[in-house]
């Protein structure tokens, strides 16, 4: 089995990994509260990189403070949605992070972006709102959440453009995933008493905290350095598509007619922005990482 062939199996099974974590975190924020989910969970993801590599130096703690300031607004939007949303209908809206990211940097950079973004958005756009929009044109809590945290998934990655570059991934994401698990514990303390987790959910925060956030990871960045970012980006865009038919067998969820539509929608907007943007675009979609929302 050659490099390249290895590489893209990696991805499947990283792509695979993150649809499935949209299920694990519906389940377990019944019996934990979102913001605690969030906190511990990071914090055992990032004790998992920190084992790899040590941040050094002020300039990365900066620049990842920054960064996982975002994340956390990300995570903690997404996994709150999760509590009145579906676990498919998370997974879709979420990713339309890869048709907003292109459209924040042109904004920017003050620069119009590429016709195939904006074709792709347009089409996000109109499928978002047969996946979403209830009659009397009401939208559920949980899909508002999603989008903003698609909005603060897609920001994340703009400035990680001008972030990454500049320092080694592994301590880099370390510190990010340190800023989620601190300002979400802190936020929990709060907001919701900072409870433990029930020894029901600790498997849960393994799985998502270590495997995913950590192990999956690994797995993207490995993968990316033997077939590049686009490539990369058009493989993990399958995401949503793991989520539903994982979201199918084990919670029993089910699309509508109108709710296929609006996902086939979303997900041909988000390979129309993957495999005709400009290769700059396309590839600033993928500097995100953690392939944002797992």
């Amino acid at each position: 089995m050659s490099i390249r062939t290895r590489a893209y199996l990696g991805l499947v099974v990283a792509a695979a990994l993150f649809g499935a974590t949209f299920v694990v975190v519906k389940e377990a924020v019944v019996s934990l509260p979102p913001l605690a989910f969030v906190g511990w969970r990071f914090l055992l993801g990032a004790g998992a990189l920190l084992l790899f590599a040590r941040p050094h130096g002020r300039g990365i703690w900066m620049d990842g403070i920054a960064a996982g300031s975002l994340l956390f607004v990300g995570f903690a939007t997404q996994t709150a949605g999760l509590e009145s949303t579906s676990a498919s209908n998370s997974a879709l809206i979420t990713g339309l992070y890869v048709v907003f990211t292109p459209l924040l940097a042109a904004l920017a950079l003050r620069r119009l972006p590429a016709i195939s973004t904006v074709s792709g958005a347009a089409l996000s756009v109109v499928g978002l709102g047969f996946l979403t929009v209830a009659a009397g044109f009401t939208f559920n809590t949980g899909d508002l959440l999603t989008v903003a945290c698609a909005v603060a998934f897609a920001t994340h990655i703009v400035i990680l453009a001008r972030f990454a570059p500049r320092h080694a991934v592994v301590p880099f994401t370390a510190i990010q995933l340190t800023v989620v698990a601190a300002l979400a514990l802190i936020s929990s303390a709060i907001f919701e008493g900072l409870p433990l987790p029930p020894t029901s959910v600790v498997p849960a925060l393994i799985g998502t905290g270590v495997i995913v956030s950590a192990g999956a990871f690994l797995l993207h960045v490995s993968a990316q350095q033997v077939i590049g970012p686009s490539r990369t980006a058009i493989v993990l865009s399958a995401e949503p598509v793991f989520a539903t038919a994982t979201a199918a067998i084990v919670l029993s969820e089910r699309l509508t007619p109108r709710g296929w539509l609006g996902a086939a929608l979303i997900m041909v907007g988000i390979y129309v922005v993957l495999a005709f943007s400009p290769p700059e675009q396309a590839d600033l979609v993928e500097t995100g990482g953690l392939a944002e929302a797992h």
